[in-house]
């Protein structure tokens, strides 16, 4: 893919994360956050744009929905774990690139224990909430197997349409 297809494609990304993280939210009581569809396109992202485009679209596309929803204080965090998620995601599809079904879910699993895991690290440090913060975990790991499961049955239709298909061939 060209350099500027590439670019305007991570635009396109960016906006589409931004999206889904914000129109399907089923709140969560016991966080005060919600459940979202954002983390099935930070994935997507990684798979199709590779680690450096794919990363930028995950954070910033993440990010702006946390500002954009009123929820600023997890803006900076968001941006380098959906970033970081991108990158995990995308390093482990490479790695296993021969068995495609595996390469996906392996890196979808390891992209959202990095999303867990930071979000827990980022209440329990910075936001002060001590061990409080694992009240979060149980309902980050339901979002991220719906991510997962999204965002594999996504690029499976993807990998079928003849068109969109040369993404993945990169």
């Amino acid at each position: 893919m060209k350099k500027m297809q590439r670019l305007v494609t991570a635009a396109l990304f960016t906006a589409v994360v931004c999206l889904a993280t914000m129109v399907v939210k089923i709140p969560s009581p016991a966080t005060n956050g919600y459940f979202n569809l954002g983390d099935c396109f930070v994935l997507l992202s990684a798979w199709l744009l590779g680690p450096v485009y794919g990363s930028v679209a995950a954070g910033l596309g993440s990010a702006l929905a946390d500002i954009l929803s009123g929820y600023v204080q997890y803006a900076p965090a968001t941006f380098v774990i959906k970033a970081l998620m991108a990158v995990a995601a995308y390093l482990i599809f490479k790695a296993l690139r021969k068995k495609p079904f595996a390469a996906k879910l392996t890196g979808g699993i390891a992209a959202e224990a990095v999303m867990v895991l930071g979000y827990f690290g980022y209440e329990a440090v910075i936001l002060s909430y001590g061990l409080a913060a694992a009240g979060s975990i149980f309902s980050n790991v339901m979002q991220g197997v719906v991510g997962i499961v999204a965002a594999i049955a996504v690029a499976t239709v993807i990998e079928k349409n003849k068109t969109l298909n040369s993404f993945f061939k990169r």
